[in-house]
C-alpha cells in the first residue's frame, strides 16, 4: 500500500496500462480485461486488474497533467515493482498529417513544464523518450493491423488553456501533437530505469479547430486501448 494506491502486495501486475479519466480506467477493465478486480478507490483514482490473453495486466488511472501522473507512476514502480507503464489518452493533433482517430506514438516528448529543469538545473537540457521496445512493438502492431498512426515528437504541457504557448511553430518543427503527461511518465521511467511508452489517439486538431463527438470518442478509443494491450503483453 502507498499513499494515493490502497492496493495489498501483488495485485498489481508488472504491466499497467494508464488513462487519465477513471471512468475510461473502469471501460478498459470491463470490456477488455476478465476477472477483473477493482485494487484501488482513493480519490476515485480507479484501478483494475485482470487477465488480457492470459496474461496479468493492471488499468490504473492518473488524472489530468503531469503533476498527477508522476504520484501515480511513482507509487507504482516504486512501492509495487511496476515494470511497463503505456499511457493511453487523447491528444490534439498539431501536425497537418495528423487527422482525427489517428493514433500517436511518443517516441519523445517535449514540454514547457519546469519538471525537466527542476530535476537536472539549468544546466542540461534532458530530452524525455519512450522506451524503444514499446515502440518497435507498437508500431509494428499497428501497422498489420493497418491502423492510421503516427511516430514522433509530442508536446507534453502544464496548462490546458493556453493562449501564450506557438502551437504552430512546434508543428513546424515535427511535433505532431500536444497532451498533458508524458514528459514526467518518461521522465520517472528513466529514473526508475523501467519501460515506458505513450499511446494516444487524436480527439481534436487544434491548428484545424477540429474536434470528436462524445460519441466518438467512445468508439474510437477501443483501437488504441486494444493497441496498447497488444503492446503490453507481446
Amino acid at each position: 500500500m502507498s499513499t494515493h494506491i490502497d492496493a495489498p502486495a501483488g495485485s498489481i501486475a508488472e504491466t499497467v496500462l494508464l488513462p487519465g479519466d477513471p471512468l475510461r480506467a473502469q471501460y478498459m477493465a470491463e470490456n477488455f480485461l476478465t476477472e477483473v478486480v477493482r485494487y484501488n478507490e482513493v480519490r476515485a483514482a480507479y484501478g483494475f486488474t485482470g487477465i488480457y490473453r492470459g496474461q496479468k495486466v493492471s488499468v490504473q488511472a492518473t488524472g489530468m497533467g503531469m503533476p498527477s501522473i508522476a504520484i501515480y507512476a511513482t507509487e507504482l514502480m516504486r512501492d509495487y515493482g511496476v515494470m511497463r507503464l503505456l499511457r493511453t489518452g487523447t491528444c490534439g493533433g498539431l501536425a497537418p498529417e495528423v487527422n482525427l482517430r489517428d493514433i500517436v506514438l511518443a517516441q519523445a516528448a517535449t514540454t514547457d513544464s519546469s519538471m525537466i529543469l527542476n530535476t537536472f538545473g539549468p544546466g542540461v537540457s534532458f530530452a524525455p523518450t519512450g522506451d524503444f521496445d514499446l515502440l518497435r512493438m507498437a508500431a509494428q502492431i499497428a501497422a498489420k493491423s493497418d491502423l492510421n498512426f503516427h511516430v514522433g515528437n509530442v508536446l507534453g504541457e502544464d496548462q490546458f488553456y493556453n493562449d501564450n504557448l506557438d502551437r504552430g511553430k512546434l508543428a513546424d518543427y515535427g511535433v505532431l501533437a500536444t497532451e498533458m503527461e508524458v514528459p514526467a511518465l518518461y521522465l520517472l521511467a528513466a529514473k526508475y530505469r523501467r519501460q515506458a511508452l505513450g499511446i494516444m489517439t487524436v480527439s481534436d486538431h487544434l491548428v484545424r479547430d477540429e474536434h470528436l463527438s462524445a460519441k466518438e470518442r467512445q468508439t474510437t478509443l477501443n483501437q488504441m486501448i486494444e493497441l496498447s494491450l497488444q503492446t503490453a503483453t507481446a
